[in-house]
């Protein structure tokens, strides 16, 4: 409830602290340095502690994620708490928290803490030489992304941390004046002329090169699972290019998908093209499931750009002459506030992979880089700077994400289509709340529109964007407040925010059925399983009225336990709140240990014959939603005087029976599916409407015979 009012009479937004201070406590000195027993103090200029052995100084820590992105498959930071030896060296490493449901899916956490462990030791100064190549990547099969995330993070904040403390030359070095692309620069050129000249660079492997490099591979099983065929063969030709650059773009896209691009692309992004044949796709299936191209990523300096579905597109044929047959031609957008410089070179990173086991696979990564030609590029004048405007080193905006825009502003941009998808649902849903009378009057509208709805929330809300609501949330929030709000976490998340906002504005108008009854992926799960058992002809069980009202209590005793617990430990509370299956049956679709499959599956196997039984008796939410939907300001559902005496046919037809036996509707359980509005103004089963119905067939009937003594109402 705290957190449905706040979000609608929300204090005005202030700067975010580091993530540093929240996680300090979680952490032992000695787990990030062997030799430390304690914590200095945080350095005033950037949230850098100290650590310490007798108090004296042996290095420094400091969290991933307030100096480099870590976002991962599930939109949010994944938290790696660091340590950096006065050596140069990183001293160990720890993972404090992270919300990516693709570790969960039967990866043990041992796993990734394994792979972080193997850190310990890594030269950030070769690093700096190498480009962040100066180390083997321990990729955890089925978790491909999750670990490029966190060996990004770690490694361009330890180089970011190592600057910080003066071990490693800080920042950018002179290297003359500054270059940016002259897009007055054309020439006509063919595909080998582009080739040729470095204009496109290419990255040609074939069969042999591969098995040479995997039987290299610290993994010895590795050469046990060679490529077939000739070692000639083609595995991968790779081609890259900057498409913004005229000379590359226009000739390889062609003048009308080159001038469809320039218009697309907003101020400061820039594009690259792909293309590729052969066995090997640089694209993989990776990014269907996650919306990620987990096998190539864009290194320029300590900076790394993943690249997501909705930051591609895919292209025809391509323009240039002589270009050879092509598997694939795609055009990837770089967001303006990734830091990328296209005046200066960058490399796609491949990574190539092979299967050593059932279920194991092992990895290789390879480059290839690019840099503009001199030809291509201008001189820039700096700009004239007051002495006062930079920022200090200790604002959030040097260590957010890279130095750039906030991270949730980056995902609110990069997601603009969901947001509109949502903002288009929730408006739809709105309007058909506002008119609920007038749709009333179709009953078919209200009940194929209803079935699609919850199909929309299933499989699009649910099941795709993963938007689904949690009593977690409440308590995080409650945490929040009590522990130091920020707004920037719960800003992480769009699709989670809006249906929050939408859920307070909600609980004013229509209570909690608003949500519960439409926008919950598991409860429409529920609701259509149900009504496949119902064409099915399973017998439906209706609970005696005295035994389900004492089971409505049920929930809010969930609830109360929970919030409790909460106030006392978080990371409690988060385990007990398993007690809701929609991690298991939404977020990871039912890829979960056995005993939560078991859970959830069982739930929807009694909602079967107990139409919404988990909504009913179960569900914290629903509980915590119920406290606050008290407050509604308006009653839109309408009753007759003769609604429960003598008529009991809208509680013996409410799905949730949320309608007392005396005919009044209980709002803490009604789900707003309508229905009962529906039978409002039916005039075949409404007793009401009925009668109604046969007085005006009576007096139509006297006036057609020319018998009618009484005037009809309105007609003098």
């Amino acid at each position: 409830m705290t957190f449905l009012l706040f979000v609608v009479f929300a204090p005005p937004l202030q700067a975010a602290d580091f993530a540093l201070s929240r996680f300090l406590d979680e952490v032992e000195p000695a787990e990030l340095n062997e030799a430390a027993d304690g914590f200095g103090t945080v350095m005033d200029s950037a949230p850098i502690v100290e650590l310490l052995e007798g108090g004296e100084r042996v290095g420094w820590a400091f969290l991933n994620s307030d100096f480099a992105g870590a976002i991962g498959y599930s939109g949010k930071p994944i938290h790696v708490m660091v340590g950096l030896g006065t050596d140069g060296r990183i001293s160990g490493a720890r993972l404090v928290k992270h919300y990516e449901p693709i570790v969960l899916v039967g990866i043990p956490e041992a796993s990734i803490k394994k792979v972080i462990d193997g850190y310990r030791g890594i030269d950030i100064a070769r690093e700096i030489e190498t480009g962040g190549e100066g180390h083997e990547l321990d990729i955890v099969s089925g978790a491909t992304v999750t670990i490029m995330v966190i060996d990004d993070s770690i490694i361009r904040s330890a180089i970011k941390v190592a600057r910080a403390v003066g071990l490693v030359e800080g920042g950018e070095t002179a290297q003359g004046p500054r270059k940016a692309i002259d897009t007055d620069v054309f020439g006509e050129a063919s595909w080998l002329d582009l080739v040729g000249d470095g204009s496109l660079r290419r990255l040609s492997l074939d069969v042999g090169m591969i098995n040479s490099a995997f039987a290299e591979h610290a993994d010895p099983r590795a050469a046990g699972f060679p490529e077939d065929g000739p070692d000639e063969a083609t595995f991968i030709d790779l081609y890259a290019g900057l498409a913004t650059i005229p000379t590359v773009g226009r000739n390889v896209l062609g003048e009308a998908e080159f001038a469809n691009m320039q218009r697309k692309l907003r101020e400061g992004e820039n594009a690259i093209l792909l293309a590729g044949r052969g066995r090997y796709s640089f694209k993989g299936s990776g990014y269907v499931r996650g919306g990620i191209f987990d096998r190539i990523q864009l290194i320029q300096g300590d900076i790394a750009i993943r690249f997501r579905d909705r930051q591609h597109k895919r292209l025809g044929r391509v323009q240039a002459d002589g270009a050879p047959e092509l598997d694939e031609f795609d055009l990837f957008t770089i967001p303006a506030d990734s830091g990328f410089d296209p005046a200066q070179p960058w490399r796609i990173q491949l990574l190539v992979n092979r299967a050593v086991g059932p279920t194991e696979k092992a990895f290789l990564t390879f480059d290839l880089d690019y840099a503009p030609l001199d030809s291509y590029l201008r001189v820039v004048e700096p700009a004239p700077v007051e002495a006062d405007s930079s920022p200090e080193i200790g604002e959030a905006a040097a260590f957010g994400d890279d130095g750039h825009n906030p991270l949730w502003k980056t995902i609110w941009k990069n997601r603009q289509a969901d947001i509109a998808i949502l903002a288009t649902a929730l408006a739809i849903l709105t309007g058909g709340f506002f008119f609920q009378m007038q749709i009333a009057r179709h009953a078919r509208l209200v009940f194929w529109g209803r079935i699609a709805f919850l199909t929309f929330t299933l499989v699009w809300l649910g099941w795709w964007a993963n938007a689904q609501l949690s009593v977690v949330n409440v308590m995080t929030f409650t945490g929040s407040l009590l522990s130091g709000f920020s707004w920037d976490y719960f800003l992480m998340d769009p699709l989670i925010f809006m249906l929050w906002f939408a859920v307070a504005a909600s609980l004013i108008f229509w209570g909690r059925g608003a949500y519960c009854g439409w926008l919950c992926p598991f409860g429409a799960l529920q609701e259509l399983t149900n009504r496949l058992a119902k064409a099915v002809r399973i017998p439906q069980w209706q609970l005696p009225w005295g035994l389900h009202e004492r089971l409505w209590p049920v929930k809010y005793m969930i609830f109360l336990v929970l919030f409790g617990v909460s106030l006392y430990s978080l990371d409690t509370a988060e385990k007990l709140a398993e007690v809701e299956p929609f991690k298991t049956a939404i977020i990871l679709k039912f890829a979960r240990d056995w005993p939560f499959v078991v859970f959830a599956l069982g739930l929807l196997f009694v909602g079967l014959f107990v139409e919404r039984f988990y909504c009913r008796y179960l569900c914290p939410l629903g509980a915590a939603l119920a406290i606050p939907g008290r407050l509604r300001m308006f009653e839109w559902l309408k009753r007759y005087r003769e609604c429960g005496n003598p008529c009991h046919a809208c509680a013996n037809e409410c799905m949730v029976q949320a309608i007392h036996p005396e005919g009044q509707i209980n709002p803490n359980e009604c789900l707003y599916c309508l229905h009962c509005q529906v039978l409002y103004v039916d005039d075949q089963k409404c007793p009401v409407c009925v009668k109604a119905r046969l007085r005006r067939a009576r007096l139509d009937a006297r006036a057609a015979a020319g018998s009618d003594p009484v005037p009809r109402p309105g007609v003098s």
